[in-house]
């Protein structure tokens, strides 16, 4: 027999170191390219880029430990834990099924590469045009099941007008089927982190979950018998979005148009963040930063109108920070001292009368209220009124206000901001149809041409990071 033909037989882990030889290679690159295709994630920024850098790290480093592996660890393996049959590639019946699927867009690639390759670059400029036109940060907010509706109103509001005006609101909102329940809330608490004014309200609404929301209008809502409609749903769906909950025709946003009210929505976990991460309540704000209160405030109403004119805002709002109202109370101290009265008795006087005192508190249980004296709001809650409070001398006589003091409302800071030793005043901007992305960037230009600040004066543009 002849040299030539002799057949010497492998043995079996020469044939698997063999095979793991052709395979490992290829293996090693098509981990890589699975590790290169998650780069553009690191790319990302604000919310997107926190949330999945981690994912991208995570994947790549499993990517680069799983090739390490695939051409060390795994042909040993391979050899020790494969027993029985070896069938080759061409005989086994799951490469038979995939060669019959891929091997013929295999061999007309190969056999007409150049066209494929000059086809794929036409593919890849087609899209560019589509691209320019994408904006950026198409990161949809985490649905919380519920919304925050955070109105603002102009400076000065009454204790009585806010509380009247929050029950309108809460009543408006309970008209709607999707919401379960409304908590509503003006002023703030006794502490500091939180210096909300009766201006800018807060509104928790929990809604129900969204498989009991209203159903879409469809071009065969009226025209096909209701359980003919079943299959046609299946294809579209068929609830209303939190998109068009709130800013659709006949939604939320639409309802609560009060006069002068500026509605901004919200959900309370993103307004907490946002307000950490900003300082500013809506997704997109403005800091003015200056020396004096009006000019601040000047600035903030052009910004406003400017700002009110983009596409995608649905409201805005700048600041009135010197549009507080204030009674001013100046003594006359010739008057007083003709009835024996020093400025102190007359200032303690009227504190109690218009503004109360605490004389003693209630204990029910471990809770305790205080117990407050002051004149009724019927006789204080008019500057001709308070004239007519009486105060009393040490001869036990009763003298009118006004003919002790001048009384006289003026406007003035309702809340002074201060950031970085200079003062500030902020533009509240909501928006919707467009990503934040390329809005702020229409509006820092917008601003850049048609914003004419006065020297020392700044602004800058906020977003969540």
């Amino acid at each position: 027999m002849k040299a030539g033909r002799l057949k010497v037989k492998k043995k079996r882990p020469e044939v698997i170191i063999e095979a793991t030889k052709e395979v490992g290679r290829p293996i090693f690159f098509s981990l890589l390219v699975i590790a290169v295709s998650f780069l553009p994630i690191f790319a990302l920024e604000a919310y997107e880029g926190r949330l999945f850098k981690p994912l991208a790290y995570t994947k790549n480093l499993a990517m680069l430990f799983a090739a390490i592996v695939a051409i060390t660890v795994a042909p040993a393996l391979i050899i020790l834990l494969v027993r029985g049959k070896i069938h080759s590639e061409e005989r086994h019946p799951v490469s038979r099924f995939l060669f019959r699927l891929y091997e013929p867009a295999a061999r007309f690639v190969l056999k007409r590469s150049v066209l494929v390759v000059i086809i794929a670059f036409l593919l890849i400029l087609s899209v560019i045009p589509v691209a320019r036109k994408l904006g950026s940060e198409f990161m949809p907010p985490l649905n919380e099941g519920s919304i925050l509706y955070m109105p603002t109103t102009l400076p000065g509001i009454s204790v009585t007008e806010a509380s009247r005006l929050l029950q309108i609101q809460d009543r408006l909102l309970r008209q709607f089927p999707e919401v379960e329940r409304v908590f509503g809330k003006a002023g703030r608490a006794e502490t500091a982190t939180d210096p909300a004014p009766f201006s800018m309200m807060e509104t928790v609404v929990l809604l129900k979950p969204q498989n009991q929301w209203r159903l879409k209008e469809r071009w065969y809502s009226k025209k096909i018998p209701r359980f003919l409609q079943a299959p046609l749903r299946i294809f579209w769906p068929d609830r209303i979005s939190w998109e068009e909950l709130i800013y659709g025709p006949g939604g939320l946003d639409e309802a609560l148009r009060l006069p002068g009210v500026v509605n901004a929505w919200t959900m309370p976990i993103k307004a907490r963040i946002d307000m950490l991460t900003t300082g500013i309540r809506t997704p997109v704000g403005i800091k003015i930063y200056g020396d004096n209160l009006a000019k601040l405030e000047e600035i903030g109403i052009e910004i406003e109108q400017l700002l009110s004119q983009v596409p995608g805002t649905t409201s805005v709002y700048a600041e009135r920070a010197a549009q507080g109202y204030f009674l001013d109370v100046k003594i006359k101290r010739d008057e007083i001292s003709r009835y024996g009265l020093s400025i102190e008795e007359v200032q303690m006087e009227l504190m109690a009368a218009v503004g109360g005192e605490n004389i003693t508190q209630t204990i029910e249980g471990r809770e305790r209220y205080p117990v407050n004296i002051r004149y009724p709001r019927e006789i204080r809650d008019d500057l001709d009124k308070l004239k007519k409070v009486y105060i009393s001398t040490p001869m036990g006589t009763q003298i009118p206000l006004g003919q002790l003091a001048d009384l006289e409302l003026r406007l003035g800071p309702g809340m002074i901001r201060d950031e970085n030793g200079r003062l500030s005043s902020y533009v509240y901007v909501d928006l919707a149809g467009r990503d934040i992305g390329r809005y702020v960037k229409e509006i820092k230009s917008l601003l850049k041409d048609k914003l004419k600040l006065p020297a020392g004066y700044s602004l800058s543009v906020l977003r969540p990071v």
